[in-house]
């Protein structure tokens, strides 16, 4: 069991978009996500890795150091890409589900778009010409 001041520093981590309620896995990739959504951690990144290459041009261009560093920056790259897929999955369907809600309250909204992103594709070509006459259509009442 965590103590409550662990519980705190991984919430604060976790960073302000990021509920109590991710757990697990789930949570680390937000923790992820968050510190490396920082300037700071940009900053930092940078001059690690300007700091690497002139000690690597210092020792001597030994292929070794090269294959060290090449890596590591792959393994760190691996990683973060699963971490920004899986927080940026889990915000995205989070987005569906309050926009679907919202169109299932709206008495006017067209049902047929609740759930479209899971259409077929000649379904969203579809309900998308029809999108963008209607819009068209009131861009031309606007103007005339």
């Amino acid at each position: 069991m965590r103590s409550p001041e662990q519980h705190a520093r991984s919430l604060r981590a976790m960073g302000p978009h990021t509920t109590t309620d991710v757990h697990g896995i789930s949570r680390f990739f937000h923790a992820i996500d968050s510190a490396s959504a920082r300037a700071a951690t940009s900053a930092i990144v940078l001059v690690t890795v300007v700091v690497v290459i002139v000690a690597i041009a210092i020792v001597g261009f030994r292929s070794e150091l090269e294959y060290v560093f090449t890596t590591c920056a792959a393994a760190i790259t691996l990683v973060m890409v699963f971490s920004i897929q899986h927080t940026q999955s889990r915000q995205q369907l989070a987005l569906h589900i309050k926009l679907d809600e919202l169109l299932r309250a709206l008495p006017q909204a067209d049902d047929r778009y609740v759930h479209i992103e899971v259409g077929s594709d000649d379904e969203l070509d579809e309900m998308e010409s029809r999108t963008r006459a209607h819009h068209a259509s009131l861009r031309e009442d606007s103007d005339g």
